[in-house]
């Protein structure tokens, strides 16, 4: 049975099943719903397998995503069909938090009909597939959640899937715009790279010379010697025949931003008055960043202290090691001043980007998923420079990994940030919030985190508090030495120029995708307003044009303020931040919106 017949069959089933959905009594609906959440799960992971290894659901290792048109239609017509049965539970025959994550559930598979039908980028991104398929076997590879011989075998069925899926490509792609064809180009030779060296040794005991299973080591020889040529007649393809015809315009417009800031983040303000939310929020920075700028030189301005903050950074063969060094000590503050309850002393494994996300990402965090039983180890992902950059590349690359972003960065990825909510997975109450998460949440919580750890005091940040921020000044004691106090006004600036880049990206992502911003101006506002060299604002850029609403990253860190604030002022002089961060965190990565629901009882504003 192919999958798509296997999806048909699927939805004949549950199409009886609807037909009493709605007559059943109020105490069957909660069984409706996590029958009806249980099996449109499995049929999503059958629709894309590769979200279904990370998620730990390794039944689906052998398979591929189908990328053919048929394919797209009968993903179509499935979201569909869930869409109409879970919208017609009542949700008041719900508890609270089932009511909640059937809207969750609802709004993820509207805003993926919305992808599909609307935004369409299987038509228009050509990296989605190349990339696409080196994610489809890194997420094989990365992990020994099952003996290599297992995990072989699973990837050769499906390296022997790849080149159909690079020859759809063909067929779909119409008129993608310039930048999307462009990146694909510059991220080809990496994906090639990565089948060519990568793959191979992930594996070196079943491919090498001892391997017991001859017959299998011979089929990965032919399967990945197929992707290989694949890539590069893709990259030729690609060269020769869609860049001269990739036209096409990247950009979402005001209705369509509205409608998946809507369905991915609960989130119905106008976009004019999230802009002047954006500038606001940007301009207080600016005036902190000026602010402590003086603090450390008076005679500069906070340009030229900037250009001095870039140059304090690590070498590049030290840069991992610097990160790691920042472990121990945010794990000691964290527990000494009751920051999170963190629920493991398991530290994530620090490595190099893999080659398929280093064009748009500098760091990231890559946790096993919430259903991994057999690997449970964590990665915290940098991308260390290229050995062809130039000098000065090298030096713009490394500026964004200065003394202060070395650890706003070691925060956001990994204490607290996103490997500590991580941590929380196995508290959160359903599969739904599991399965699906609020940008909002996740960014927004580690960005929030950059600030918050400051402010509570870690590495000298409470001598450098604006005085806006709750707890006020808090004057250095008479033994810091002035370099002790220049080296946490330096980290504050590190932070702040963090924040500076989030609120570029608020500013940029609503510009650049409703037309009020051409490509090159967003560069040159990531360099000007943001505080980043010409290289990370290229980087964003290229970046804002594919994942459109990455403005989420400070909504969701003013959520979370606004948020403690509210939870402060009702809770008075009971309110715990430990409490609250714990509290937070077991709701899962939902939107803010559901999370106040929780823990203020209201529906009042999130912003």
């Amino acid at each position: 049975m192919t999958l798509r017949h296997l999806a048909t069959a699927l939805l004949a089933a549950l199409s009886c099943l609807s037909a009493t959905a709605q007559h059943l009594s109020a105490d069957g609906v909660p069984q409706t719903f996590h029958f009806l959440t249980d099996q449109y799960f499995d049929g999503y992971f059958k629709f894309n397998p590769t979200a279904g290894t990370a998620a730990g659901f390794h039944q689906y290792d052998p398979d591929l995503e189908d990328y053919s048109a048929a394919g797209e239609a009968a993903e179509v017509a499935f979201l569909h069909t869930y869409e109409k049965k879970l919208s017609a539970i009542d949700p008041s025959a719900l508890d609270a938090p089932e009511a909640a994550d059937l809207q969750i559930l609802i709004n993820n598979i509207k805003s993926q009909l919305l992808s599909l039908e609307t935004i369409r980028n299987w038509q228009k991104n050509p990296d989605n597939y190349s990339s696409g398929i080196a994610g489809s076997a890194f997420v094989i590879m990365e992990r020994n959640y099952a003996p290599a011989a297992v995990r072989l075998r699973a990837l050769i069925s499906r390296e022997q899937k790849m080149p159909q899926i690079l020859l759809d490509a063909r067929q779909n792609l119409k008129n993608p715009p310039r930048i999307f064809t462009e990146i694909a180009l510059e991220q080809i030779d990496g994906n090639i790279s990565f089948f060519q060296n990568d793959v191979p040794s992930a594996f070196p005991d079943a491919l090498g010379p001892a391997a017991s299973d001859p017959a299998a080591k011979a089929a990965f020889a032919k399967s990945n010697a197929a992707v290989i040529q694949a890539l590069n007649d893709y990259s030729a393809w690609l060269k020769s025949d869609l860049l001269p015809r990739s036209n096409g315009d990247f950009k979402l417009g005001a209705e369509v931003f509205q409608k998946k800031l809507l369905y991915d983040e609960m989130l119905d303000i106008p976009l004019d008055h999230l802009l002047d939310v954006a500038y606001a929020d940007m301009h207080r920075n600016q005036a902190e960043f000026a602010r402590i700028a003086r603090e450390v030189d008076p005679t500069r301005t906070p340009q030229q202290v900037l250009a001095e903050l870039a140059t304090i950074h690590p070498a590049p063969d030290a840069l991992l090691s610097a990160f790691q060094a920042q472990f121990d000590s945010l794990i000691t503050f964290i527990r000494s001043h009751h920051i999170v309850t963190i629920p493991s002393d398991v530290q994530p494994t620090l490595e190099e980007t893999p080659p398929f996300e280093r064009a748009t990402t500098q760091a990231s965090m890559d946790p096993p998923g919430p259903y991994e039983t057999h690997s449970t180890k964590a990665y915290f992902n940098v991308t260390l420079p290229e050995k062809n950059w130039t000098p000065e590349h090298i030096a713009e690359h490394m500026a964004a990994f200065n003394v202060g972003t070395i650890v706003s960065t070691s925060v956001h990825e990994a204490y607290p940030g996103h490997y500590v909510q991580f941590l929380y997975i196995p508290q959160v109450p359903s599969k739904i919030r599991k399965l699906t998460g609020a940008s909002t949440n996740i960014e927004g919580w580690a960005h929030y985190c950059e600030q918050m750890m400051l402010d509570e005091g870690y590495a000298g940040g409470e001598y450098t508090r604006a005085a806006s921020a709750n707890q006020g000044y808090a004057p250095a004691p008479p033994d810091t030495t002035p370099e002790q106090l220049r080296q946490a006004r330096l980290i504050r600036l590190g932070q702040l120029q963090d924040a500076l880049l989030r609120n570029a990206r608020f500013v940029v992502s609503i510009k650049l995708h409703t037309g009020q911003m051409t490509f090159d101006q967003a560069v040159d506002f990531f360099v000007k307003e943001g505080y980043q060299s010409h290289s990370v604002g290229l980087v964003e850029t290229k970046r804002g044009t594919s994942d459109a609403t990455y403005l989420y990253y400070n909504v969701g860190k003013l959520q979370i303020l606004k948020l403690r604030e509210d939870l402060k002022q009702k809770q008075g002089s009971s309110f715990s931040l430990e409490k609250f961060h714990d509290d937070f965190l077991r709701q899962g990565p939902v939107p803010l919106k559901v999370i106040r629901r929780a823990m203020l009882h209201d529906d009042s504003p999130t912003l």
